[in-house]
């Protein structure tokens, strides 16, 4: 059995000695998810710990700026009981912060500063439940070793058709410019720097190769800049801040026409509506400083001709 604080299993199945700082930066969470489960098993009423994510079975992640992620099974009947009474929790460390952010469970903040987001479920409830695969930290004697294995599949990877995803990008960035126009600038920036956006990172993958970086189903974003490190080269040209949504705006249009079919009656649209605000700081808000000439992205799997932008 592979001890998590001395080695964790790479994604080819070898095994990694971590050097010494690595240890001292991870050994505390470790120990704080034990010290959680000793806790539940003087507790009375818990049954298991089910550590998930980089305090799971993805042991390789864990670094200084992991959280603890886990679910506490328990008795039926004593849910309630766990939910409302932490002190099975803040047992080896007093609690900082915590709220109740969904029915089952809690985010919560140690007085040391270890962060930990968590459900309680009733054995019962598990087979309604889709999650990855944990690791069981601490579990009764007897209770089934697959505790840790979800019945309920993970929800796919929704692949949705290339032009529709083209066309939201567009469309948000018409419409987020039409905002900024208004003087809603906040509107306007989510419009542009994150919807806009997020069809981006969901086109990746037609544009770039994936790499074998750990891909969270649940949300696209998290290690985006490893899973596909050429387009996250473009990231800081797509989110330039709240003062520079028409900058951001024609960034995210250079990119598409680069490699996607993109109309150009919309494309125009957008343009018009940039260049209309051009020196004009009552209504963008802000004096605007030039872009770079020309966004340079790797070669990838689209079309990959270079466009100055206007």
């Amino acid at each position: 059995m592979i001890n998590a604080r001395t080695a964790v299993p790479s994604n080819s199945g070898t095994i990694i000695r971590q050097p010494i700082e690595y240890l001292k930066m991870t050994n505390r969470l470790l120990t704080r998810l034990d010290e959680i489960g000793a806790s539940l098993e003087r507790s009375g009423h818990a049954l298991a710990l089910i550590g998930l994510g980089s305090v799971g079975v993805e042991l390789e992640r864990l670094d200084a700026w992991s959280d603890l992620d886990f679910f506490a099974i328990v008795e039926q009947g004593y849910k309630g009981r766990y939910l409302s009474n932490l002190d099975w929790l803040s047992c080896p460390c007093p609690l900082a912060y915590q709220f109740q952010n969904t029915p089952d469970g809690f985010k919560a903040l140690f007085q040391d500063g270890i962060f930990c987001e968590f459900a309680v479920f009733e054995l019962a409830e598990l087979a309604a439940i889709p999650f990855s695969r944990g690791r069981i930290v601490w579990k009764v004697p007897g209770l089934d070793e697959r505790i840790g294995e979800p019945v309920v599949p993970l929800p796919s990877v929704r692949q949705s058709a290339t032009q529709w995803l083209v066309g939201e990008a567009l469309t948000n960035l018409f419409v987020g410019l039409g905002r900024l126009r208004r003087g809603e600038k906040l509107s306007a920036s989510r419009f542009i720097q994150q919807y806009a956006v997020d069809r981006i990172l969901e086109l990746s993958a037609v544009i770039e190769q994936e790499t074998r970086a750990p891909r969270d189903v649940f949300a696209n974003e998290r290690r985006f800049e490893q899973r596909f490190p050429g387009v996250a080269q473009e990231l800081p040209y797509f989110i330039q801040g709240y003062d520079r949504s028409c900058e951001s705006a024609q960034a995210l249009l250079a990119f598409l026409e680069r490699h996607f079919e993109v109309n150009q009656a919309m494309a125009e649209a957008i343009r018009t509506l940039c260049d209309s605000g051009e020196g004009s700081s009552d209504v963008w808000g802000a004096t605007k400083s030039p872009l770079p000439a020309l966004i340079v992205v790797p070669a990838g799997r689209g079309r990959s001709a270079q466009r100055t932008l206007r």
